[in-house]
């Protein structure tokens, strides 16, 4: 009796979620993409990151990747430019794990996950939805690795637990989460943007919604540098009061919101200062976003293919 054989990926209804795609294989889906997406373009989101601070010395700011890349990795060492990337490795993957659970979840139950029909409102609602989730485990990790990329970082924190350590004892519990409520007024329209964009650009370029990788890395990263280029200055604010608490400048410590992060930068820097780092988090966005969208689908692929009976 000849041996069943599998069908080909292309055959399934990849966009309709078979019942046996559990929660425990989407969340770890959504944890390779997510570890994926943050540690290959690390070394230039450290780089905005440092153009984004607002620095009471001309010696300290950072003006554009090339010369951002070469001062670090010439002032502090090529590796300064991984400093803190432990803390999203610790955070990334989990986060992502809630992340495209939430997206799945909320999709389907919106009805977009139904072949052939273009769901705008069910992807962007999805997306945001998903964002506040992730962001809430994910913020005390980004402000631990926004306070180890700074310059010299390395005299205050040993590592990533040292950073948590003192973080907690000088400021408090309140200082992982002081930025939240702004990382949403960022990341929520950021997600919402880049999921519809992503969800319309690949319907367009993949009508019948099959597993296609050029299709799903060429949507995330146009999908990812638009949404990245929008939300900008929320980002920039974000950064303000992730870093406060390494300042010397007393109004910049005592920044505690998003409207007053606003006021003290406009008044510093004027407009132009809301598009720091611009270029850069577009150039990290777009590769990321390709990234962690083509490890998604390439994983979800995967996961429906070995749940998928023989024929």
């Amino acid at each position: 009796m000849a041996q069943p054989t599998a069908e080909p990926v292309d055959d399934y209804d990849y966009e309709s979620l078979p019942p046996n795609f559990s929660l425990a294989q989407n969340m770890a889906a959504g944890a390779f993409a997510g570890i994926a997406e943050h540690t290959v373009m690390y070394p230039i989101d450290a780089i905005k990151t440092r153009m984004q601070i607002i620095n009471p010395s001309p010696n300290a700011v950072y003006k554009g990747m090339v010369e951002g890349t070469m001062r670090i990795a010439t002032g502090e060492g090529v590796l300064k430019l991984w400093r803190g990337m432990s803390s999203v490795v610790v955070g990334a993957g989990p986060a992502h794990a809630v992340y495209f659970a939430t997206y799945e979840a909320v999709k389907h139950a919106m009805g977009g996950n139904r072949a052939g029909v273009h769901h705008p409102l069910a992807a962007a609602t999805s997306g945001a939805c998903a964002t506040i989730a992730s962001d809430a485990f994910m913020n005390p990790f980004d402000v631990i690795k926004q306070r180890m990329q700074i310059q010299n970082s390395s005299k205050m924190y040993r590592s990533m637990a040292d950073c948590a350590r003192y973080v907690y004892r000088n400021e408090g519990l309140s200082a992982f989460y002081v930025s939240y409520p702004t990382t949403l007024s960022m990341t929520v329209p950021f997600t919402a943007l880049q999921f519809l964009a992503y969800e319309s650009i690949s319907t367009t370029m993949n009508p019948e919604k099959k597993y296609d990788p050029f299709t799903h890395c060429t949507a995330g990263a146009v999908a990812g540098g638009f949404a990245a280029a929008l939300t900008t200055p929320m980002d920039v604010i974000k950064t303000m009061l992730q870093t406060r608490g390494s300042a010397t400048d007393p109004e910049l410590r005592a920044v505690n919101s998003f409207m007053a992060g606003c006021r003290l930068l406009y008044q510093r820097e004027g407009i132009r200062g809301f598009f720091k780092g611009v270029k850069p988090r577009v150039v990290t966005t777009m590769p990321s976003t390709a990234i962690c969208w083509s490890a998604y689908e390439a994983s979800k692929a995967y996961f429906i293919r070995r749940n998928t009976p023989s024929s």
